[in-house]
């Protein structure tokens, strides 16, 4: 359940999807709730913060499923419909490497920015938006007229999934777009992989490009978090460059399907109560608590966010 301390919880309104995880391996299938926007709310709210969701939920068993799961982490959600119903992952593992399917509800997904939504939004002290499907121009042209108001307050994850990407280089040039007006920008090796066929080093300078030719307006430098699974996480933020490793944990590493999503909601999280850190010992201690909850979520199956368990959230993030 969601941590809980005497300091006022920062408001945070993620933006993104929400999804039922099917895992199919060689014991079985199993099902989780999912979808890496619902997995950076429902990880804000556990850390303490003060939680909605905008995503698009059908009305039928797998979204009471996803709104009933929402409600016991203390997340409220705005919901969009679907005439689809509500979107599903299939990771099948069981033969070599995975593979990902996802139904027609995910393939096409959509947000409806309706004064529900516009509310979430204004009302938030931080907005974060994960997984948005950046190729879609109506959808994008939405987003853009709802966060006009929101660059100092804004983190962005791409999160491009090859089952749902329709158009590579629009995704790219939309994506870029919005990083230059962020305050942060995530991205990880396999969105270098997946969206530019380059290494992560290459998506992190076209990133810190974009955000320099949008020239002054922006008032400060885009700081990137740059995610490559067991190699850690390196922030990229004016002329500071700061890394953290990925942490060692008693127990194997059982699943790493939310270690991003981990590391996205400690750093949000740590950004909502703190600020944005400045210089390279606040970005390290930010990161190593990053890295510690992600290296925790990792050790246990699906994507809910841990905490070590010998330390508390307070301690861990200074909160």
């Amino acid at each position: 359940m969601p941590q809980h301390t005497d300091e006022p919880r920062p408001r945070i309104t993620v933006i993104g999807d929400a999804l039922i995880d099917e895992l199919r391996d060689p014991t079985g299938s199993r099902e989780f709730i999912g979808g890496a926007a619902l997995n950076v709310a429902v990880g804000l709210s556990l850390l303490g913060d003060d939680v909605t969701l905008v995503a698009m939920v059908g009305d039928d068993e797998p979204g009471r499923r996803i709104r009933a799961y929402l409600d016991d982490y203390g997340v409220r959600l705005v919901a969009s419909p679907s005439a689809h119903g509500s979107s599903r992952a299939i990771s099948d593992r069981r033969d070599g490497e995975p593979r990902y399917e996802f139904n027609e509800a995910a393939q096409r997904r959509a947000l409806r920015f309706d004064e529900a939504t516009l509310a979430a939004i204004d009302e938030a002290d931080l907005v974060v938006v994960s997984c948005f499907p950046f190729d879609d121009a109506d959808q994008s042209a939405a987003l853009r007229d709802a966060i006009a108001r929101s660059a100092e307050r804004l983190l962005l994850d791409g999160n491009p999934r090859a089952g749902m990407l329709r158009d590579r280089e629009a995704f790219v040039a939309t994506f870029e777009e919005f990083a230059a007006r962020s305050l942060l920008v995530k991205v990880g090796d396999e969105d270098a992989e997946l969206l530019l066929r380059a290494a992560l080093d290459a998506f992190v300078g076209r990133l810190r490009r974009a955000a320099d030719a949008a020239g002054p307006s922006r008032g400060r430098p885009l700081a990137v978090l740059a995610t490559a699974g067991r190699e850690g996480a390196t922030v990229h933020h004016g002329d500071l460059e700061v890394h953290a490793g990925i942490v060692a944990l008693p127990g194997p590493v059982v699943d790493t399907m939310g270690a991003g999503d981990a590391t996205l909601s400690a750093v949000a999280h740590h950004v909502a109560r703190s600020g944005l850190p400045g210089d390279e010992a606040s970005w390290a201690v930010a990161l190593e608590a990053a890295m510690s909850i992600a290296a925790a979520t990792v050790r246990h199956e699906g994507a809910l966010l841990r905490v070590p368990p010998t330390r508390e959230p307070v301690e861990l993030l200074g909160s």
